[in-house]
């Protein structure tokens, strides 16, 4: 480079100074609760002052903060509370730009006192709650008055969520050439963990990691087209996950999970499809946790329109559910290829996310987070290429099947 052309180059980044970093976001590095009498006293520690939105919800009992985004470095992202009237508590990241904050409250508890205090001394910044119990007409009317927010600003920096929109019509089909399009949905995510395995895994990072090696191999072999319900550490409603996949015109739904169970000893993957009638006792469990994802995350149900309703609802028609099933079986059989799948590996239950009336669905129990076996193959990349792999070839065999149908 002539020395001129350097000389210039070097005073013109002189001229411009230090590349200016993008601001760190704020941070909750501490979560205190403390009971005294009869007020339950949360505390928590800031990296910087934040705004933030509270409000009350009921069917169960929750107190629910929304923040501008922020990281919460406090361990686990499900904490079990129990102090005073505070039964369990959960964070994360609940849309792109907001994280959540959820206390679960045995009964009718109002807010006493919320306050922002700044950093004094070796103290940081922080937000004090206060919670004592209530009547229930007092918590329905501090419910109907709406959110109580740190400033006028708050509005605009975290709108209030917009109630669930209804399920659109499934529109036309693409051309009948067209690739098949393949709908993954990696359960669980942001304010929702899911299951908290034997050594601290998380469910929603064991989904979304499968997930994408998942794709990658769908996409790979040339013949499918991949739509993800989610790609990044965010909360994805139930009903939001089935929209998503008629919005898409998916021809298939696989939706991805990761178990625990009591007994430790337990292992291994299966498949659910729908059934409003459970095989057994513990489908008919899993199914009730798994469809209370959307109260963990802190969503008002009660304004649920009835066209959702009655997608979630309505069983799903009889061949789409003959077609899951058959996907199902060959699920099974090439899973076992790679990895050890329970006896009456597939079974039903309800799940919210199998109930598209038009899109064969069903929902992969990758293995037991509980066991310490499944999470450990679960957390390696080589295992869930694996099990991708497997899916892959049950894919490939529905699609040949139903091509030989047509033909015949």
């Amino acid at each position: 480079m002539p020395l001129f052309r350097l000389s210039l180059l070097l005073f013109v980044l002189f001229l411009a100074g230090p590349a200016t970093a993008a601001p760190a976001r704020p941070s909750v590095t501490d979560i205190r609760l403390d009971e005294q009498g009869l007020t339950t006293s949360v505390v928590l520690d800031l990296s910087a002052p934040v705004e933030y939105r509270l409000f009350t919800l009921a069917n169960p009992y929750r107190i629910v903060l929304d923040f501008p985004q922020l990281d919460f470095k406090v361990g686990p992202n499900r904490a079990p509370g129990g102090v005073g009237v505070i039964s369990a508590l959960r964070w994360g990241l609940f849309t792109p730009g907001t994280s959540r904050l959820v206390f679960d409250v045995g009964g009718p508890v109002g807010v006493s006192r919320i306050e922002r205090l700044p950093a004094a001394g070796p103290l940081p910044a922080r937000l004090a709650i206060d919670l004592a119990p209530v009547t229930a007409a007092q918590f329905d009317k501090t419910m109907k008055a709406g959110p109580v927010v740190s400033s006028a600003l708050m509005a605009a920096a975290i709108p209030t969520p917009a109630p669930p929109p209804a399920l659109p019509a499934q529109p036309s089909r693409p051309k009948a050439n067209a690739k098949p399009i393949i709908v993954i949905d990696a359960g669980h995510g942001g304010i929702d963990p899911g299951t908290i395995g034997a050594s601290g895994t998380l469910e929603k990072n064991i989904t979304l990691a499968t997930a994408r090696q998942l794709r990658r191999q769908l996409e790979a072999s040339g013949h499918y087209k991949v739509v993800m319900t989610r790609d990044s550490d965010v909360y994805v409603p139930l009903r939001d996950r089935i929209a998503i996949a008629r919005a898409a015109h998916g021809d298939m739904f696989i939706s991805l999970h990761a178990d625990a169970y009591d007994a430790a000893t337990l292992r291994g993957a299966s498949i659910y499809t729908l059934s409003e009638d459970a095989s057994d006792a513990e489908a008919a469990a899993l199914a009730a946790k798994e469809n209370k994802s959307d109260v963990i995350a802190g969503v008002d149900l009660s304004q649920e329109s009835s066209t959702v309703s009655s997608i979630l609802i309505d069983l799903a028609q009889r061949e789409t559910k003959n077609r899951s099933v058959q996907f199902a079986g060959l699920l099974v059989g090439a899973l076992k290829n790679d990895t050890q799948v329970l006896r009456n590996a597939h079974r039903f239950a309800g799940f919210v996310v199998l109930k598209a009336p038009d899109i064969p669905s069903v929902l992969i129990e990758l293995g037991y987070l509980s066991s310490k076996a499944d999470e450990g193959l679960l957390t390696t990349a080589a295992h869930r290429s694996k099990i991708a792999k497997d899916i892959l070839q049950a894919v490939d065999g529905y699609f040949d099947w139903q091509a030989h149908l047509k033909r015949s």
